[in-house]
């Protein structure tokens, strides 16, 4: 582009020098245009570029909060009242809400009848994502399911990290399950989630209707030996939620309360984690413009002798 407006110049040059000669006129006045001109174009291409000086100093804040993902891998995740099945549903769903928030530290425990830290609290998404990947209900023992142990589990997590801050308000636990909880001292974690400040959110999963756990090939069955049917129970999922300060959502055929869940936590205001001080520039492109459009307009109303440039 610049080789080719100098060639084109040259032979604007020429010609008009011609020009000049003919008229017997100085072409002084020529050759500050073009060196108006030149000008012009080199400073649009300065700014164009976006230069950059001037040192300053900026603080940058980095904030977040601390997110638990406690999921239940019991049997009864494996229905498929919800496409393709309870659990599939949800490892899909996780891996949005962990996606959600890449700027902060999201950790997930897995549980049934006892509870186990599948990956602790990290800022790393494609640990995340694994470890999601790789959830099925083989990885826990199923003998019911217990809300306590991975309530318990991940409050001690929340308030005892060493990465840990005072700002409790920060600190979110999501419990996934469909509602099924044989557990005896979930009322008593639920109180010290509550006197701890920490939001707890549950997520049922599942529908009214329920269906069998397994495929055709085999159904699982009571030990009368009759089909098992698993079905939601939000009305604990609720109850927990709303016990501490929490709220409930849900997933079944027709409702998906996901992007629900994740705006209301987005809204949870984070804690500062750390401080920094770093050295910027800011952009001057606007001087190198200013100077260009001054000489522009110079350019448009001086006229060469003669010759009207």
């Amino acid at each position: 582009m610049v080789i080719a407006f100098f060639a084109a110049y040259v032979l604007y040059w020429v010609r008009v020098s011609k020009i000049a000669r003919t008229f017997r006129t100085s072409a002084m006045n020529l050759i500050i245009k073009v060196f108006v001109r030149t000008a012009i174009l080199a400073l649009l291409i300065i700014a164009l570029l976006g230069p950059s000086f001037g040192d300053s100093k900026r603080e940058i804040q980095s904030i977040g909060k601390d997110i638990m993902i406690c999921v239940d891998l019991s049997k009864s995740m494996d229905a498929f009242d919800v496409q393709p099945t309870r659990l599939e549903k949800i490892k899909f769903e996780m891996k949005r809400v962990v996606d959600a928030f890449y700027s902060d530290r999201v950790g997930i425990v897995i549980f049934s009848a006892e509870a186990f830290m599948q990956c602790p609290l990290t800022f790393d998404q494609n640990a995340l994502h694994l470890f999601i990947e790789t959830l099925n209900t083989n990885l826990v023992q199923s003998a019911g399911t217990d809300f306590g142990p991975p309530l318990r589990m991940a409050l001690t997590k929340l308030t005892q990290d060493e990465e840990s801050r005072t700002q409790q308000k920060s600190k979110v636990i999501i419990l996934i399950s469909d509602g099924e909880d044989f557990g005896e001292d979930t009322d008593e974690v639920a109180q010290e989630i509550e006197d701890n400040g920490i939001r707890l959110f549950t997520l049922g999963i599942g529908t009214e209707a329920g269906s069998q756990i397994g495929s055709g090939r085999g159904y699982k069955t009571d030990r009368s030996g009759n089909t098992i049917i698993t079905k939601l129970n939000s009305s604990s999922l609720k109850g927990l939620a709303s016990r501490t300060n929490g709220q409930y959502f849900e997933i079944n055929e027709s409702r998906n309360d996901v992007s629900r869940l994740i705006n209301t936590i987005s809204r949870i205001e984070g804690e500062l984690r750390d401080t920094k001080t770093v050295d910027v520039s800011a952009n001057r492109y606007f001087y190198f413009l200013l100077v260009a459009l001054i000489l522009l307009v110079v350019d448009i109303f001086a006229n060469v002798r003669t010759v009207k440039i």
